[in-house]
């Protein structure tokens, strides 16, 4: 084992973790209810499965993409369009954009994976720039206008999403469904031989595990769960624009998941938290968000190593020791 890896997947037990989710899970139950706002609840949780997905394929698969917002954003215009103009009702809109992202991640993998490090990290960031100008440039898109006033519909004909706290609910629940699913996946033994991989991959070839396959498992499952968040924020915020496909979000997305704690359950969801609330608190400063957000991003990195959930980690088992 490699000093790099991060305590929390080391020495988690798995009864704290089902604990730990369970309290998280009530305390997003109940948020809504205590005095926080469902739309600043919902867009953090959006992010937080984007966080979570893009942390499953470095955190877990040791795997660094720069053009993850490729699958968010692509997603989100295809869910809206499904929506808005073809009438689609919304689960079905969500799957419709989830499935592209997933088509997506199919074609993107077989292009990356057979390269490593910074070599994967910029071809993605290629292939994410190429769908960012099919995405300015595409009729249905409407450029930078995006699609606009997509309809929420109702979920099923039965739940209205336009109520504004049955949205909130039916956003948690796809959170947590997709966050148990990231969970289970990375405590299989598919999840055990990505981790061989990010430790030391010339050992798992020599145990004969076909890494390329498993390499673009991650990808296309990390896509897909990207997909998703992507797809339900574009019915949430009845918008999908060229924001979410363009390179910065990208990079905020590595600086969520490092913040909250690289390969760490809980600490994507942390981090994203914590950069949606600097971004809503502090957006009466401007521009100089971004510098306040990135002092904070380079104090963290410097006196927290392990993100904030890992330090927290690193933390408890030094005391409970």
């Amino acid at each position: 084992m490699s000093d790099a890896t991060p305590p929390a997947i080391v020495t988690a037990r798995p009864a704290s973790v089902l604990l730990a989710i369970g309290v998280m899970a009530v305390l997003f139950v109940v948020a809504p209810l205590v005095g926080f706002y469902p739309a600043f609840l919902m867009k953090a949780l959006c992010f937080a499965l984007f966080a979570c997905a893009f942390n499953l394929l470095i955190g877990f698969g040791g795997l660094l993409s720069f053009g993850h917002a490729m699958f968010l954003g692509s997603a989100g215009y295809v869910c809206a369009h499904a929506a808005k103009e073809w009438g689609w009702p919304p689960e079905a809109a969500i799957l419709a954009g989830t499935v592209a992202a997933i088509g997506l991640g199919l074609v993107a993998g077989v292009l990356a994976i057979r390269r490593q490090g910074i070599y994967f990290a910029m071809i993605t960031l290629a292939l994410a720039q190429m769908v960012y100008f099919f995405c300015l440039q595409a009729p249905f898109t409407h450029g930078e206008d995006g699609i606009q006033s997509v309809p929420r519909g109702k979920l099923f004909g039965l739940l209205d999403l336009s109520n504004t706290l049955v949205l909130y609910y039916v956003v948690l629940a796809i959170f947590l469904a997709a966050f148990l699913l990231i969970y289970r996946t990375v405590n299989s033994p598919f999840g055990n031989v990505l981790k061989a991989i990010r430790e030391n991959e010339p050992r798992a070839i020599s145990l004969g595990y076909d890494v390329d396959r498993y390499k673009l498992l991650a990808f296309v499952l990390s896509a897909g769960l990207a997909g998703l968040a992507g797809a339900t924020k574009a019915i949430v915020f009845q918008l999908a624009s060229l924001t979410d496909v363009h390179w910065s979000m990208s990079g905020e997305v590595v600086l969520m998941t490092l913040l909250g704690g690289l390969g760490t359950i809980f600490g994507p969801v942390v981090g994203a938290f914590v950069i949606i609330g600097l971004e809503n608190y502090l957006a009466a400063f401007g521009q100089w968000v971004t510098v306040i957000t990135g002092a904070i991003f380079v104090v963290c990195v410097l006196a927290f190593r392990r993100g904030i959930v890992g330090e927290i980690t690193a933390w408890w088992v030094r005391r409970a020791r």
